[in-house]
C-alpha cells in the first residue's frame, strides 16, 4: 500500500515550492533591474568624453590613413578626402542599436553640422560589409559607413579602447579630420564610467564647436 503524506509533510512541500517560486521571481527581477540600468547607461545623453589616452592620436596630429570598403559600394579612402572636413564615427556596430539611432540624428540634423562645417559624415565598425549593407538598407540611412571586421584601424586610431566590448569592437569615437588631414577634434564618449553609446547631436556640436574653436 502506498504511504500518502501527512498533512504536515504537504504544507511543508508547499512552503518549500513557495520560497523556490520567490527565489526565482526575485532573480530575474534582479536581472531585469540590471539589464534597465545598463540600457539607461548606454543610451545616456551624458556628453562627457573620456580623459585622452597616453598614444590615442588626437588634434594637431595627422589621421591615419583608411582606406576601406564602406557600403557606398565604394572604398572609402580618407586621403582622398583632402579639401573636406570629415566627421568620423567610430561606433560598436550593428548590434548597437543607439549607435544606429545616433546616425539617424545626425543625419536629421546635418543641416546644423554642416554649417559648423562638416562636410561629410563616414561611420567605422567592425562588422563584414554584407552586414553592414543590410543595416544600413534597414535604418534607411543614407551616411556610408566603413567595414572593418578586423578591426584594422584599432592599431592606430585605439578607438577599440573605450567601449562595453574591451578592445573586440569600437566604443564612441567621433574624431573631426580637417582638410589638410589633420585632426583638429576627438571625443570618446564611450569611454568608462558610462560608456556612452548614444549623444544628442546638439551636444555633439556643441562639443565639436568648443573643441575646434568654431564660432557657436
Amino acid at each position: 500500500m502506498t504511504n500518502l503524506p501527512t498533512r504536515a509533510q504537504q504544507q511543508q512541500r508547499q512552503q518549500r515550492q513557495h520560497r523556490l517560486v520567490i527565489q526565482v521571481v526575485a532573480v530575474a527581477a534582479a536581472a531585469s533591474l540590471g539589464l534597465f540600468v545598463l540600457y539607461i547607461r548606454s543610451t545616456s545623453t551624458h556628453s562627457t568624453a573620456a580623459a585622452p589616452e597616453a598614444g590615442v592620436v588626437g588634434a594637431g596630429q595627422a589621421a591615419p590613413q583608411i582606406r576601406l570598403p564602406a557600403t557606398s559600394g565604394a572604398t572609402f579612402d580618407l586621403g582622398a578626402e583632402k579639401g573636406k572636413t570629415v566627421l568620423l564615427y567610430f561606433q560598436e556596430g550593428v548590434g548597437c542599436e543607439p549607435c544606429w539611432k545616433q546616425i539617424h540624428d545626425i543625419e536629421a540634423d546635418w543641416a546644423s553640422f554642416k554649417a559648423a562645417g562638416i562636410d561629410e559624415l563616414v561611420s567605422i565598425a567592425g562588422n563584414k560589409l554584407d552586414q553592414l549593407k543590410q543595416k544600413v538598407d534597414d535604418e534607411q540611412l543614407t551616411t556610408p559607413v566603413v567595414a572593418d571586421p578586423d578591426l584594422t584601424l584599432g592599431a592606430t586610431y585605439k578607438a577599440n579602447q573605450f567601449g562595453m566590448m574591451g578592445t573586440s569592437a569600437y566604443g564612441h569615437t567621433f574624431i573631426v579630420v580637417g582638410p589638410d588631414g589633420t585632426i583638429t577634434w576627438r571625443a570618446d564618449y564611450g569611454g568608462q564610467p558610462n560608456y556612452t553609446m548614444y549623444v544628442k547631436p546638439a551636444d555633439v556640436l556643441r562639443d565639436l564647436k568648443t573643441g575646434t574653436g568654431r564660432p557657436g
